[in-house]
């Protein structure tokens, strides 16, 4: 006895055929393992096809009037709901040109007429199996595919969160520098935009090394946590021994970057341009700078980037021992730099988008609201 449950659980097959007494024949063939629905024309076929409940496998006839089967086997290839049900074509035509047309559709098997219940039986058999197997893996590749993005999603929040949790750490040391790690990581991620397609920087501003830069430009004074606050918050300009003490910041921000990857056992990939624009943001393109002297290419790109951020932002913005100054007078500073202090590239991309470096300051002013 069959049951509701057992019935239920029968593949679908779907036999397509324009003659009446081929589709009976069909049904009683296949009844006792399949659920089995008829269509007597292509548009029909194609609505069951394309229904909340279709077909696992279909039997599919050529010569039919109006849409034969080439064309309904067309379709449901062209249609991504309908495309990995597989087709086994029924038909009295013999040529092997006529086998190929079929097969090149996508059809996965070719049965000519008269019909041997025995072959149709085993290759329905057979090409369901494949289906069902074919089906798992697809279904295993999707979730596989999902976890990875999870993960990566999950990856990409930790790199955040610690980005930011050690940027907030540096910025509770400095009181007033209020919206300045906001500006020079928008300021630094439009100039590598800028820059992104010029043949010195392509090779380096990848999208996602762009990225890295916008989230890593947070940390670039992480290392002021290590300097005392008589001289990180001293109201007024530093004196020169006071100063050598403010530069080491550079070497003590990477330096604890360093220690937490020691402190793991191994390189944290998405913090390498951290610990470049950290150690060199103060460095000057003609080999002045600190702490290592660097010049010219030797500095990393990241750290060239940053210092036209972070000296641009440092001027526009108000101190206890200074007034800020307008966007033009600032930019007039960086153009006298170039060569100098400044990558004479990044500057021209500078001055060419000096416009964004306004408006990103406007956008996050320190001005308290009146």
């Amino acid at each position: 006895m069959v049951t509701e449950q057992t019935f239920n659980e029968k593949p679908i097959v779907l036999v397509v055929d324009d003659t009446a007494d081929n589709l009976a024949f069909m049904n009683a063939m296949l009844k006792d393992e399949y659920r089995v629905k008829v269509a007597n024309d292509g548009e029909k076929a194609l609505r069951i096809a394309l229904s909340e409940n279709p077909p696992e496998l279909i039997l599919l006839d050529i010569m039919m009037p109006g849409m034969d089967g080439y064309e309904v086997c067309r379709r449901l290839k062209a249609e991504p709901s309908t495309r990995d049900i597989p087709v086994i074509f029924l038909t009295s035509k013999n040529e092997i040109e006529d086998e190929k047309r079929g097969l090149e559709l996508g059809a996965v098997d070719y049965i000519t007429k008269p019909i041997s219940p025995p072959i149709v039986m085993a290759r329905a058999k057979n090409h369901l199996k494949l289906k069902a197997v074919s089906d798992f893996l697809r279904d295993q590749n999707s979730f596989l595919e999902q976890e990875v993005d999870r993960r990566t999603r999950e990856v990409q929040a930790i790199q955040e969160v610690t980005i930011l949790a050690l940027a907030s750490l540096a910025e509770t040391r400095d009181n007033e520098t209020g919206n300045h790690i906001k500006r020079t990581q928008t300021y630094i991620r439009a100039l590598a935009m800028k820059l992104k397609d010029h043949p010195n920087y392509r090779s380096f501003l990848s999208d996602a090394n762009i990225t890295m830069l916008y989230k890593s430009a947070p940390l670039h004074d992480i290392g002021k946590v290590g300097i005392p606050d008589s001289i990180l918050l001293k109201p007024g300009r530093l004196e020169p021994g006071e100063f050598e003490i403010m530069k080491t910041h550079t070497t003590l921000g990477r330096d604890a970057i360093e220690n937490a990857e020691r402190s793991l056992g191994a390189k944290v990939n998405f913090l390498w341009i951290a610990k470049e624009i950290v150690l060199s943001h103060h460095e000057k393109w003609d080999g002045s700078g600190y702490p290592e002297g660097l010049a010219g290419e030797r500095i990393p790109i990241s750290a060239r980037l940053m210092a036209v951020a972070d000296v641009y932002d440092a001027l526009i913005s108000q101190r206890v021992y200074k007034d800020g100054m307008p966007h033009e007078k600032a930019m007039g500073i960086v153009i006298d730099g170039k060569g100098s202090h400044f990558d004479p590239d990044i500057v021209e991309a500078f001055v060419e988008i000096q416009k964004d470096f306004s408006e990103i300051a406007r956008q996050f002013s320190d001005a308290k609201p009146a």
